[in-house]
């Protein structure tokens, strides 16, 4: 076995040991409603935009990226546009390794003004294209179908976070997803959080991202949870909201 070999397998010993530990994992849930208070996520930028993600699921969803090579990524929910930079940033490094068309589409029911100027003129625009609606809306899908002929596609749904509204993303959008590729929820934390929302954010405890999930999986065989992502960081946003298709 060679030494990288090596390295990964006592790497994944550590993983599932910490995955274990009951008092871990305590202190770090207590850690994330702690830190949703101060709104922490939305302390971070990437490349310029704020991303408003937890810096462990920023490192995940590279690690994923890199690995699984998508050629098209699409996610729901833009906000400040991070994320769409941190995807097009990571497909950029993927064609210095091997140039390939890659692309991430984010889609928004309300892309602002001001976010799509900042987005328009970011070195990294080239590689993205913004759709404007509902990502439940017949004619969105009806055009990333378009998109999704003969790519790999990797999922990420971070829109309306309402246990209605992220099943029906679940069962229009998991469709899209490729043979090995991620269909990422994020935001599954929100069932553990508690928090009292403001009225334009009607989710709470059971009904979330993490409740729509759960239903999703007991109808859909195609795909599984990857428990890996939760158990590496141990903090983030969407525990066990990483499914790969099988």
């Amino acid at each position: 076995m060679d030494h990288y070999k090596k390295f990964k397998k006592e790497g994944l010993k550590n993983i599932h040991r910490q995955s274990k530990d009951k008092g871990f994992k305590n202190l770090t849930t207590n850690w994330v409603k702690k830190a949703t208070n101060f709104d922490y996520s939305y302390n971070f930028d990437w490349l310029g935009r704020p991303i408003i993600q937890y810096p462990q699921d920023i490192i995940i969803l590279q690690e994923i990226v890199y690995k699984h090579k998508p050629d098209l990524i699409i996610e729901t929910g833009i906000a400040h546009g991070g994320s769409l930079i941190l995807f097009s940033s990571l497909l950029e490094l993927l064609n210095i390794e091997k140039k390939k068309e890659r692309k991430v589409i984010g889609i928004d029911i309300d892309i602002r003004k001001h976010n799509k100027k900042y987005i328009n003129k970011h070195f990294l625009r080239k590689n993205i294209i913004l759709m404007e609606g509902s990502s439940t809306d017949k004619k969105i899908i009806d055009k990333l179908k378009k998109f999704t002929k003969n790519k790999k596609v990797m999922v990420v749904l971070d829109s309306n976070h309402t246990h209605d509204h992220v099943l029906e993303e679940l069962n229009l959008y998991s469709g899209l997803v490729s043979k090995k590729q991620y269909l990422v929820v994020m935001d599954t934390v929100l069932e553990k959080i508690c928090k009292k929302f403001p009225e334009d954010r009607p989710w709470h405890k059971g009904n979330n991202p993490e409740t729509a999930l759960k239903e999703f999986l007991k109808s859909n065989r195609n795909f599984k949870l990857d428990m890996i992502p939760t158990q590496k960081s141990m903090i983030t946003a969407s525990p066990n909201g990483f499914l790969i298709k099988k």
